[in-house]
């Protein structure tokens, strides 16, 4: 190729890649810890949209929303995405949710949410096993959360802190949804006697404490989809995953995320492009084995792997009304129950 022509394809290719720069539309995104795409999908959706997406992770859930309800006065993102059915309510009160998603609330979904909140996906918080653990001690799994607190099972679950996780505060809603509060609290304070221990949040408790990962706890509190990313990671490519999970009555939560505008936000057009692509059959397909979720638009298909990911037939919550007005207590009475 003519060197000078050569020069002024490269110079006007800069050129017309510049004035995209300059026109782009940077959309703010907050997103807790474990949001994750594909990077060929994001940047797709970047050059079909012209919409440059800043994502900031703001540590768990919990975390995220404490974050955006202090920056209220002045919004640091457009949208939010992984508020769940758990802390909807929150959200909802604090008043940092817009609730005039526009016709993405329309929108038929496998799960619900509060209205302001697009359902993006679902998962089930569960107790989790060391398949290897227990086979090489001979102990049978627990059959009941009742069973957890018998001498047989002392120290051997690690969960984490309602107070600073989303799933260690879904864990808690579930053994109150089912038992009701007087019962479950007096479970958790039998489970402090009988040796729990309580990690800050998912990774310290799944990747140090759980015996899977060199810890000294079979048994912990995760997610119905973690065998099948157990399996889908491993590098012996095994058969079978090394884990697995049990749905035990009053052990589990049905947990759904969403995605919704932030309350004084801006880019309301891009924000909702960006709904629609979350929404999105690729999206929603590939999303299953990077952040470990059920998709929720209907017609998806499950990815192979997920046939090591059983959803469970039962879980248990309090009402959305109980946990809007009483979680906050709830965690605090937690605390007093069982870490002082």
């Amino acid at each position: 190729m003519n060197f000078r022509f050569s020069l002024r394809v490269s110079v006007a290719a800069a050129a017309v890649s510049a004035a995209l720069s300059a026109s782009a539309v940077e959309l703010r995104v907050l997103a807790h810890s474990s949001y994750s795409l594909p990077k060929p999908l994001v940047a797709q959706f970047e050059r079909d949209t012209g919409i440059q997406l800043k994502v900031t992770k703001a540590g768990d859930a919990g975390e995220m929303l404490n974050k955006l309800i202090l920056t209220k006065a002045s919004p640091i993102a457009d949208v939010v995405f992984g508020i769940d059915n758990a802390l909807a309510g929150k959200a909802l009160a604090a008043g940092v949710i817009d609730a005039d998603v526009g016709a993405q609330a329309q929108r038929k979904s496998q799960a619900s949410l509060p209205a302001g909140l697009v359902p993006v996906d679902y998962g089930y918080v569960t107790l989790n096993y060391d398949k290897a653990w227990f086979a090489s001690k001979g102990v049978k799994l627990p059959a009941t959360l009742a069973a957890l607190a018998e001498p047989a099972y002392a120290n051997l679950l690690v969960v984490q802190n309602p107070a600073t996780s989303s799933p260690g505060y879904a864990f808690l809603l579930a053994t109150i949804g089912q038992m009701g509060e007087e019962a479950a609290f007096d479970w958790w304070a039998k489970m402090r006697a009988n040796g729990l221990k309580v990690a800050k949040g998912w990774s310290e408790a799944y990747y140090t404490d759980f015996s899977r990962n060199g810890g000294s706890r079979p048994l912990v509190v995760s997610y119905s989809t973690s065998p099948a990313a157990e399996l889908f990671y491993a590098k012996d490519k095994p058969t079978e995953p090394p884990t697995g999970s049990l749905a035990l009555p009053g052990g589990v939560f049905r947990q759904v995320e969403g995605v919704a505008l932030v309350q004084g936000g801006q880019e309301r057009e891009a924000a909702r492009k960006f709904i629609d692509f979350l929404r999105s059959p690729a999206v929603q397909q590939q999303m299953q084995t990077v952040m470990w979720m059920y998709p929720v638009e209907p017609g998806v298909a499950r990815d192979d792997v997920m046939r090591h990911a059983p959803e469970p037939t039962t879980f248990a919550a309090p009402s959305d009304k109980d946990i809007a007005e009483k979680g906050a207590a709830w965690v605090a009475r937690w605390t007093k129950v069982v870490l002082k």
